[in-house]
């Protein structure tokens, strides 16, 4: 059965983080509470880890993750071209609820699905999942739910869609169910606003001054979400999270002008340097643990349709290799 480690307090949250980046190293899936729903995550350059998350959601490659990041220093890492309007977008909404969608460092040795050379990025606004994004790196997450079925708000009804196909479960208890994130296309010389979630279009205006913000049809946006909008985001308020629109942007973008990008995007690197510099990896990261001894919690085997409530286990101490300088909330 698939250790729950109960992350609510910060007295056993170490243990829990070092379980669940042992685990996502080692190309496992990791389900993780963030500032709206749960989520589910893998390493996004492990390839079984990404095939893996796409599979317990039962979604195909035309849908692929988003990427959950520590902070917005994460991104010249991870994209190229990114615009001086996406810049001041990430400084105003990050931690928040905003996906923007780069093109990605053609050099990184990754594979989300089919991206067509793009990639969203978010940094989400919960004090566990940046701890575990400090410690683990970048995390391609989708909400922990199959695909079609309502999101899980809590870990036991994540542990009822994948059962034992999760490595570790962290529970930080009942999540607030806010709205998605908004989704902004930034691969083109103005923003396209995928999506709308919890940042609003007059929120986005108010830093974009005189830059349009433009629909799917390159019309300027309204204030006032057309029908099929509306029904869009009640679909999305039940259904998905930050990461099942950014597909819509997964079309090439040739047509775009590159002038408007930054041009002091980061140069290529190595997937090891680009991961060491854009997350800082305290010694010991990688160390064996018995991620069973600490868990508070074991997810049924059964997955869908297991038997609640789940059984605490009593709690016995277990030698951790230290993490000296890791950063802290």
């Amino acid at each position: 059965m698939s250790p729950v480690f109960d992350v609510s307090t910060s007295g056993d949250r170490a243990a829990a983080i070092e379980a669940a980046t042992v685990a996502i190293g080692e190309g496992k899936l990791v389900v993780l509470p963030t500032d709206t729903v749960y989520g589910v995550g893998a390493d996004p350059f492990n390839p079984d880890g990404v095939a893996g998350l796409l599979a317990a959601k039962g979604r195909g490659r035309e849908k692929p993750p988003a990427v959950l990041v520590p902070s917005a220093e994460t991104v010249d890492g991870l994209a190229m071209n990114v615009p001086s309007y996406a810049r001041r977008l990430m400084e105003r909404f990050w931690p928040g609820g905003l996906t923007l969608i780069f093109r990605a460092q053609p050099s990184l040795m990754w594979d989300l699905g089919d991206t067509n050379g793009t990639v969203g990025l978010r940094v989400p606004d919960d004090e566990i999942a940046l701890e575990l994004l400090r410690s683990s790196g970048p995390m391609a997450v989708s909400s922990a739910n199959r695909t079609g079925e309502e999101t899980a708000r809590t870990v036991t009804e994540a542990g009822f869609a994948f059962g034992p196909s999760v490595e570790v479960y962290l529970d930080g208890g009942e999540r607030s169910g806010a709205l998605a994130s908004t989704i902004i296309d930034c691969t083109k010389a103005d923003p396209v606003l995928l999506r709308r979630g919890g940042i609003t279009p007059e929120q986005l205006r108010e830093v974009l001054g005189p830059i349009d913000l433009l629909d799917s049809t390159g019309a300027p946006v309204s204030e006032t979400p057309r029908a099929d909008e509306e029904a869009a985001a009640e679909a999305d308020a039940s259904t998905s999270d930050e990461s099942d629109a950014t597909h819509a942007a997964q079309s090439p973008t040739d047509s775009r002008d590159e002038s408007a990008a930054d041009e002091s995007a980061a140069a290529p690197a190595t997937r090891a340097e680009r991961r060491t510099r854009a997350v800082p990896v305290a010694p010991g990261a990688g160390a064996d643990v018995d991620r069973s001894s600490d868990a508070t919690q074991a997810m049924p085997a059964g997955g869908v349709g297991a038997e609640p409530p789940f059984e605490r286990e009593p709690v016995r101490s277990a030698e951790l290799p230290g993490r000296p300088g890791r950063p802290t909330d």
